[in-house]
């Protein structure tokens, strides 16, 4: 009896201990939440952070809540929320908030994933209010405006947040960037699809992958920019600073390719193709660190290149200054 006891009492000591470690475990795992669950990105995004037998799995953080959000005036977003939620709940466990202020009770970051830019400011304001980390998926606001009161506010509270396209941190566009594979960037020519969503200017809905690319391999200073656009393409001439000429190309016809090619000092070298693993690295490192992967000026200098955009197409050939994007 008494050897039986010793050995209950040892499995439960390590049944304890198991649990106790779980929890530990459990606990340092950085604690993300999604905002707006419309967006095959909450599916593809928390596959790759959750699932650690996924091919391209990347530690270090777990989706664990969502607020559903949506866009009633856009079809493509209200139709897919239920579905999308209802996967989430199903393989994950992840629960669900009815406002953004309890999901912030709750996690330890958030990912701000609905697909339209419109609610993007107003679904931020309580994240930052929150002082929590906060990454805002492409793009980043339905207006520069918008993306300026983002960035105020987050100045004046101190929170970190970053946004971009998962196309930025595709290796193939980072070695299109690389100085090591092209020496000093003299041009680049980039591209992407470019549909239009009516409740957006023309290149936020689309377009902001190409034009992501662009300022990836161009870096920030573009002070103005032309546009040619017809029903299957649109094309924007970027002038920088320096003398640089950067290009984008919008297709709705043909095939839908992402990339660009690169005019360098020591060559050239284009690049195409598409994954989400590069975006879950640095997303993940952005949590950990509260340090953005690149200056947030870049993001917002990219709403006012596709805003100068959408004032240059009513005037074909004509230079538009990009507008500012000062935060005094």
């Amino acid at each position: 009896m008494l050897r039986h006891g010793w050995t209950v009492m040892v499995v439960g000591l390590f049944l304890a201990g198991v649990a106790t470690g779980s929890r530990a475990a459990e606990e340092g795992v950085f604690r993300l939440g999604l905002i707006g669950l419309d967006t095959s990105h909450v599916i593809a995004f928390t596959n790759m952070l959750n699932d650690p037998d996924h091919p391209d799995h990347v530690p270090g953080c777990k989706v664990v809540a969502g607020f559903k959000g949506g866009s009633p005036e856009i079809e493509s977003s209200i139709s897919r929320v239920e579905g999308y939620t209802q996967q989430l709940q199903d393989r994950w466990g992840v629960r669900i908030y009815d406002t953004i202020e309890e999901l912030c009770e709750n996690v330890d970051g958030v990912l701000l994933e609905s697909v339209s830019g419109l609610p993007h400011l107003e679904q931020a304001r309580p994240v930052i209010a929150a002082g929590l980390p906060l990454f805002i998926d492409k793009p980043l606001a339905g207006s520069l405006a918008d993306a300026l009161e983002i960035a105020r506010l987050a100045k004046a509270k101190g929170v970190p947040w970053f946004s971009a396209s998962s196309l930025r941190f595709w290796s193939d566009v980072q070695k299109a960037a690389s100085a090591d594979v092209v020496g000093d960037v003299l041009g680049c020519d980039a591209y992407s699809p470019c549909a239009y969503e009516p409740h957006h200017p023309d290149l936020f809905w689309y377009g902001i992958h190409g034009v992501e690319i662009l300022y990836t391999v161009m870096g920030s200073g573009c002070k103005e920019v032309t546009r040619v656009t017809t029903p299957d393409t649109d094309f924007v001439v970027g002038l920088w600073s320096d003398g640089r000429i950067g290009t984008f190309r919008g297709t709705r016809k043909g095939n839908h390719g992402y990339g660009c090619t690169t005019f360098g000092t020591k060559g050239n070298y284009t690049a195409s193709g598409h994954s989400y693993k590069g975006l879950m690295e640095a997303l993940v490192q952005f949590f950990k660190t509260g340090e953005p992967p690149f200056p947030n000026e870049v993001s917002l200098e990219i709403l006012a290149f596709m805003e100068a955009a959408q004032e240059a197409k009513a005037a074909p050939g004509k230079p538009v200054a990009l507008p500012s994007i000062s935060l005094e």
